[in-house]
């Protein structure tokens, strides 16, 4: 029988199950009214939280904390604008400090155009946390030596990058992130960054991807809550055909009726 999204295994990360394979960010939204709007119809149960940009001086009803519903919600703290290994554990250890937890996004950026990850300041900074007892879920690069030893040094999660952070290109390099799916066993494999629609989500999916994390795909959709609704169905699609057996390319046509072989013949 096949399986219906009902059917869809939790997704353990870090030790926590969760229901969806969905990690959505709170950044970009055009007000906090559609983030939660757009929250709650991904059906996420992990959100982001960019330590860098909480601004505490700010009144109680501007602040990003107050409106998110802990009850409902996972806290995932993220170093993002972090260039150096030494300042991204200071972000995550503020985090900590802020009672978010000991889950951390770890981003340790190479230079502010690309947005691509710093390999040694990322690795770095993975292995200090790690024995700091931080559950690292460490964004990267496609590059499938390096998600290995990211994995290696006890990442809870490796985080390859689709496409460029914010981009909305989509999958640029299936051929790397086939790779490190198969070579990355120890810890789960998300997709992060370069989401634009829902079709994104669903190839992430379909290529093994245990989960997706997105932000702007969603936050900067002219209607973010219909965009959230389409990768909530595009993640459980995705997960769905990757385990169904797709069918073989063929150059010729095949006959969807054919006159022989058929049951009960």
């Amino acid at each position: 029988m096949m399986e219906t999204p009902n059917a869809i295994p939790p997704l353990v990360l870090a030790g926590q199950t969760l229901g969806s394979r969905l990690i959505v960010g709170t950044g970009k939204y055009p007000d906090f009214e559609v983030m939660n709007r757009a929250l709650e119809a991904s059906g996420t149960e992990v959100v982001t939280v960019a330590v860098r940009r909480l601004d505490f001086k700010l009144p109680p009803e501007k602040q990003l904390l107050q409106h998110l519903d802990t009850r409902r919600y996972k806290l995932l703290p993220n170093t993002a604008g972090c260039y150096t290994a030494t300042d991204a554990v200071r972000m995550a250890r503020m985090g900590r400090e802020l009672d978010m937890g000991n889950w951390v996004k770890l981003e340790v950026l190479g230079e502010p155009d690309t947005l691509l990850p710093d390999p040694v300041g990322t690795l770095e900074a993975t292995k200090i946390l790690v024995k700091e007892g931080f559950d690292v879920l460490v964004y990267t690069s496609d590059d499938p030596i390096m998600a290995l030893r990211l994995a290696e040094a006890g990442a809870a999660a490796v985080m390859p990058a689709g496409s460029p952070i914010g981009s909305g290109q989509g999958i640029l390099n299936e051929n790397s992130l086939r790779i490190i799916l198969e070579k990355v066993k120890k810890v789960p494999v998300v997709i992060d960054a370069g989401v634009g629609t829902a079709s994104d989500v669903t190839r992430a999916m379909e290529l093994g991807a245990e989960g997706v994390l997105l932000n702007t795909g969603v936050a900067l959709a002219k209607d973010p809550v219909a965009m959230a609704t389409a990768m909530a169905h595009a993640w459980k699609a995705g997960y769905l055909a990757a385990r169904a057996g797709r069918i073989p390319k063929k150059l010729y046509a095949s006959a969807s009726s054919p006159t022989t072989g058929v049951p009960g013949e």
